[in-house]
């Protein structure tokens, strides 16, 4: 006699023999409930297609049903009862639901007592399970304090290489083209090799040690000592024969360890964020704690900004109460490289207790992201054939490589102006933590209201703002300059000058065109690609990432090295670069309302299949029934499929002829 004992009643105690090793409670005319879907119910071969939960072995280990342990010979914890998954293949498409008024269980034990199937909750905190805050709260606390540095960084290798004597917000695009990038190339080439040698700890510790160890020396050492180590006069000499139109160039060799310094602050950016940060991320976490938590992120990095910001504007006012001929930036310096060294080593503290307290735990869940397919590696040539060979990648790549370009020509310009406005190192830098801390403000802000423009008044108008901001700003900005004399009374009435005005323009145009990219512009650009066809999504994402990436990036750079070689400076080349910015900015607003276009009818049909596909899974669900040791199946449109024997029956055949042989 087996039978099952359940904890709100005795539901069927079994005497007759069971050949098929069938359930007796699925055999009843009302089979019992598991969790809404009814036994015996499987979706067809399409629906389950359409769902891949539904077939994962994860999901059919989850939950065993409670009628399992009635069985003569319960199948392996490995097995699932289901074909299709178990429990969790109720989460597939077209399962259907039904109420049979039998009661459901919380617990069952054998008729010998061997033990009870029961689930336990896992422990949690504000709606959160335990285990996953132990990962998510160290992951924000590592995001808060890169952003940290990173804001630090950012607004001091501009105060450094713009106002050192000698150099000028011209060195910018001679820095980015010709030693920022390359340096950028050359470290990824050796994080490459060295990720196949060490692993994935050390290589953290690896790379992140010579930054900490780099800004820490460049405050108290390389900082102090510039008088020394700067080739001065080899610098001047050259200046004075290749002419004043090679100031830029040449101020790279005269401030060398500055521009050291701003390549290091740029790749902490890069390097620190996007391979450190979301590599360790992303392998810790599931895909449902990613979704559910990474928009925070977002969200904790514009608060960083803003308190970092703040520490930027302590830091670089303690010179108005220190005495006479004293180096104020100098100590601003090592107080800010303090606190970049302190946070580096809490990044790397937090991230040797997580491997070590966190990691080790066998209960904690691991990600169950599946390897991505790997991006067909274009070259230059099959690049710009698929972008040739559909507008609407032209469209999009236009998108891109004006973004680059747009905000390019308008923030070196105006940290041109900036300097001449705030010639003073710890003014400089007065002014750009409060800078960082509009934008974080503006960014946070947009970042909540960017969902609500999506959702209110679609694509179309969400991606036509970030270019319209980069308009009305840079005509502003660059109107300041030029016609800026006919405008001093009537400025001098509101306490301000003309270079005054265009810096708190310039400020303007790079507070809002920067929050209405995180918020609105990027968001925009990854939703373009999704009505594409896979092959195109695939081709047209490798092609954007080859050509237009770097051609944005570099293009407005390129453009102010050839007006300042050719005009002598950039204060010379303010009105081509005005003009420039504009035909590019009317171009990026034709390729948006191109794309809207045809984003709009794209997305119609992607939703049109959706719906039919949704409708076909309804159709295609089949109910499977045993009678006689034979499979029936009868799909829900009311037609029979030819009956074949029962898997239980099939397996015991094949035994028996086995032992028969």
């Amino acid at each position: 006699m087996e039978g099952v004992i359940l904890a709100k009643g005795l539901l069927s105690t079994h005497l007759k023999p069971n050949p098929l090793g069938l359930s007796p409670i699925r055999r009843a005319r009302a089979p019992p409930r598991t969790n809404g879907v009814k036994i015996g119910a499987f979706p067809s071969p399409m629906a389950a297609s359409q769902n891949p939960l539904g077939n994962s072995p994860y999901f059919a280990r989850k939950a065993r049903p409670l009628w399992i342990s009635s069985l003569a010979a319960p199948p392996r914890a490995e097995e699932s009862p289901f074909p299709c998954g178990g429990e969790g293949s109720s989460r597939g498409a077209g399962i259907k639901r039904r109420n049979r008024g039998i009661p459901r269980a919380d617990a069952a034990v054998s008729g010998d007592g061997a033990g009870f199937v029961e689930s336990k909750e896992k422990p949690k905190f504000l709606g959160v399970e335990v285990m996953t805050l132990k990962k998510i709260i160290p992951l924000g606390i590592m995001f808060f304090c890169i952003l940290f540095n990173y804001t630090i960084l950012r607004d001091t290798k501009d105060v450094l290489v713009v106002t050192a004597k000698g150099s000028s917000a011209e060195i910018i695009p001679f820095l980015k083209t010709w030693v920022n990038l390359p340096m950028a190339i050359g470290f990824m080439l050796l994080y490459t090799k060295l990720s196949n040698v060490l692993s994935k700890e050390a290589l953290f510790y690896t790379v992140i040690f010579p930054f900490i160890a780099f800004f820490g020396a460049f405050a108290f050492v390389l900082y102090p000592l510039r008088d020394v180590i700067h080739p001065t006069a080899l610098a001047d000499r050259l200046v004075a024969t290749l002419g004043p139109s090679f100031l830029g160039p040449v101020a790279i060799l005269r401030i060398w360890s500055f521009c050291l310094f701003y390549v290091m602050a740029e790749l902490w950016g890069s390097v620190v964020i996007s391979v450190l940060f979301w590599g360790f991320a992303n392998q810790i976490t599931t895909v449902e704690e990613a979704k559910e938590f990474y928009p925070l992120f977002g969200l904790g990095a514009n608060i960083a900004l803003i308190f970092s910001g703040r520490t930027v504007k302590y830091f670089s006012n303690l010179r108005k109460n220190l005495g006479p001929g004293v180096d104020g930036w100098a100590i601003s310096l090592k107080g800010m490289m303090s606190i970049v060294v302190i946070l580096g080593l809490v990044i790397s503290g937090i991230y040797w207790g997580v491997n070590k307290f966190v990691l080790s735990d066998p209960s904690l869940p691991k990600s169950d992201r599946k390897k991505k397919k790997e991006k067909p590696k274009l070259g230059m040539k099959e690049s710009l054939k698929v972008l040739l060979s559909s507008r609407y990648v032209r469209d999009l790549a236009t998108l891109v490589v004006a973004y680059g370009i747009s905000i390019n020509l308008v923030e070196v310009t105006w940290k041109s102006k900036l300097k001449a406005q705030f010639p003073s190192p710890n003014e400089y830098s007065s002014f750009m933590g409060d800078f960082s801390t509009a934008t974080g403000i503006a960014t946070f802000t947009m970042m909540l209201l960017g969902r609500v423009i999506l959702r209110k008044f679609g694509w179309g108008v969400a991606a036509m703002i970030t270019p319209t901001v980069l308009l009305l700003t840079g005509v502003g900005f660059f109107s300041l300059l030029l016609f800026g004399e006919p405008l001093t009374p009537m400025l001098a009435s509101l306490g301000m000058t003309p270079l005054l005005a265009a810096v708190y323009v310039g400020a303007l145009q790079n507070i809002f065109s920067k929050s209405a990219k995180y918020s609105l512009f990027d968001p925009c650009k990854e939703m373009a690609y999704i009505p594409l066809d896979e092959d195109m999504k695939v081709k047209g994402k490798a092609a954007i990432d080859v050509v237009c990436n770097p051609l944005g990036k570099s293009g407005g750079a390129l453009i102010q090295q050839f007006m300042i070689l050719t005009f002598g400076s950039l204060a010379n080349s303010t009105p081509y670069l005005g003009g420039i910015l504009l035909v590019i900015v009317l171009a990026w607003l034709g390729a948006a309302r191109s794309l809207d276009t045809q984003f709009s009818a794209l997305a119609k049909e992607e939703l049109v299949k959706e719906k039919s596909m949704k409708e076909k899974a309804k159709d295609s669900v089949i109910d499977i029934s045993v009678e006689n040791g034979s499979v029936h199946e009868k799909s829900s449109n009311g037609s029979v499929v030819e009956p074949k024997l029962a898997p239980e029956s099939e397996s015991s055949s094949s035994e028996s002829s086995a032992g028969v042989q």
